[in-house]
């Protein structure tokens, strides 16, 4: 991976977690001050957008130590298996979090029951991100194997000669 492509990401890492901070404390302050006199839900949303912001940041935090780890060559060792996991975690809490705001938002969309549809098909296509990420583990596993049949291949050889 290049330096402009660790940048750029990482740029992009940096803003999309200061936002989520950002969306947090806006979310917080909006608990502790505004009395709840809408007819959706509002303090039930708040707390699931505290905790769907919360995912994403593990997830971004993650994500960072994994390029840190691509760009010190270190990514095809058992160590990259921790991020990833808690990767595939944050996805899916962030598609129960999104099934929360589903159920919560049903109840207002009786007339057209479509957006509810909608909106689980969103919570599917989240899972479904997770699943991919889950393939991408066992490509990264099947690689940390063969380096390390590589490094013994390369032990053996070395005796040899």
């Amino acid at each position: 991976m290049g330096k402009l492509t660790v940048r750029a990401l990482r740029a992009v890492l940096v803003v999309v977690l200061a936002g989520t901070v950002f969306v947090q404390a806006l979310m917080v302050w909006a608990l502790a001050t505004d009395p709840e006199d809408g007819s959706l839900p509002l303090t039930p949303l708040r707390v699931i957008t505290i905790l769907g912001m919360v995912s994403v940041q593990v997830a971004l935090v993650c994500v960072w130590r994994l390029v840190t780890m691509v760009r010190r060559g270190t990514v095809f060792s058992h160590a990259a298996f921790r991020y990833v996991d808690v990767v595939i975690g944050a996805i899916v809490a962030a598609a129960l979090v999104w099934f929360a705001v589903t159920v919560l938002n049903a109840p207002g969309q009786r007339a057209d029951p479509g957006v509810t549809v909608i909106m689980g098909g969103v919570g599917v296509a989240i899972l479904g991100v997770a699943l991919i990420v889950l393939v991408l583990r066992m490509l990264l596993a099947q690689a940390v194997a063969r380096d390390v049949e590589a490094a013994q291949m390369q032990a053996e050889l070395d005796e040899v000669i």
